[in-house]
């Protein structure tokens, strides 16, 4: 079935009575307290049949008051539930959370975002119109603080230079099949033929399994009309950590025969690796100075013209004041982190635990 068929068909879904599957959403939380709350609302607010429906929060052991607040959902709303993830990473939750799933349908979430009240429904239309292994949607990314730097660093990832190629975080005008798609829906008997999360993969786990998944002949289908709105890094310090932690990711899952990544992860490695290399060699061949300086001014061209690019479309001009370093900051901690990566490949006793397992959330 192709892409227009697709459209066309799932429009008329709602014109014809169908039958609902059950599903069970998979929430991974840890120290989420500022926005579980806002989660889990809307989630209990789609337009699924209530009946159909189970929602399965993991909890990765919080030391906040995420863990209340988690209960007194779970008092009010019978198809709630809370687990334990005492080990605390993405993986294992998700891996919890489909062994103690009753539904025939498996929707991934994570703590840190918001969604419609039809992000349930359209997933599972879409799932069953495509005949899709994966169907998901876009990030709309938003800031974490109302500050401006939380606006510029949202507007920044939401960017091609910030994101690359990621149609996910940068959007499509119409459904893709795709190599991955935010918080997706998957049949749960999909789990027997491909596996489960990779728990060694703390990082990259999610885009490992879309990897197998397409490996086996799978598709992911990426649908413009699922928007899910995901609260971005606030401060220079979460900015930094997280793109060093995605970085050491892309590379350091090599140690493990794994695959998951795509050539855009392996452009911020050759930037830092290409400029900080250049710098090196000219101490002792002075031509390799004209080089780091090219690919230096080369940078700072681009860099400055897409800052300037948002910050008009934005309309803010404090933007031009941030942008250009929040860009360094994500390309520079990026490459960094992958180069950390591979230096560490060779360790055999070395096994980073990583940002996302003291969030234990995507």
């Amino acid at each position: 079935m192709s892409i227009g068929e697709i459209t066309t068909r799932a429009d008329l879904v709602g014109k014809y009575q169908e039958e609902w599957l059950s599903v069970s959403v998979i929430l991974a939380c840890r120290n989420e307290q500022k926005y579980i709350a806002l989660c889990l609302d809307s989630i209990l607010a789609n337009d699924y049949p209530k009946d159909r429906l189970e929602i399965l929060v993991i909890d990765g052991m919080s030391t906040d008051s995420t863990r209340e607040i988690v209960k007194e959902f779970a008092r009010l709303h019978s198809n709630l539930r809370l687990l334990d993830n005492p080990i605390g990473s993405f993986p294992a939750a998700m891996n919890i959370g489909i062994r103690n799933s009753r539904a025939s349908l498996v929707v991934i979430a994570g703590a840190h975002a918001v969604y419609q009240s039809d992000h349930i429904s359209s997933c599972v239309r879409y799932h069953q119109e495509s005949g899709a292994e994966n169907v998901g949607g876009v990030v709309h990314i938003e800031p974490g603080a109302d500050s401006t730097l939380a606006h510029a660093i949202a507007a920044a990832l939401a960017s091609r230079f910030g994101s690359g190629n990621a149609h996910v975080k940068t959007g499509v005008q119409q459904p893709m099949w795709a190599d991955t798609a935010a918080f997706g829906c998957y049949r749960r008997e999909l789990f027997n033929k491909i596996g489960m999360f990779d728990e060694r993969l703390l990082g990259s786990s999610d885009f490992d399994l879309n990897r197998r998944l397409t490996t086996a002949g799978g598709r992911i289908l990426l649908v413009p009309g699922i928007v899910v709105r995901y609260f971005a890094d606030a401060t220079w310090s979460a900015f930094w950590r997280h793109n060093f932690a995605d970085g050491f990711c892309v590379t350091y899952i090599l140690k493990f025969g794994s695959k998951a990544w795509s050539f855009r992860h392996w452009i911020p490695p050759l930037f830092v690796a290409s400029l900080f290399g250049a710098l090196a060699v000219s101490f002792v061949w002075g031509r390799f100075l004209w080089m780091f300086l090219a690919i230096l001014s080369v940078y700072v061209f681009v860099n400055l013209g897409f800052s300037a690019s948002i910050s008009i479309r934005e309309r803010m001009s404090d933007f031009m004041l941030l942008l250009p370093g929040i860009f360094v900051v994500r390309h520079s901690a990026f490459g960094l982190g992958a180069l950390y990566g591979l230096l560490l490949l060779p360790l055999p006793k070395f096994h980073w635990r990583g940002r996302r397992t003291e969030r234990g959330q995507k």
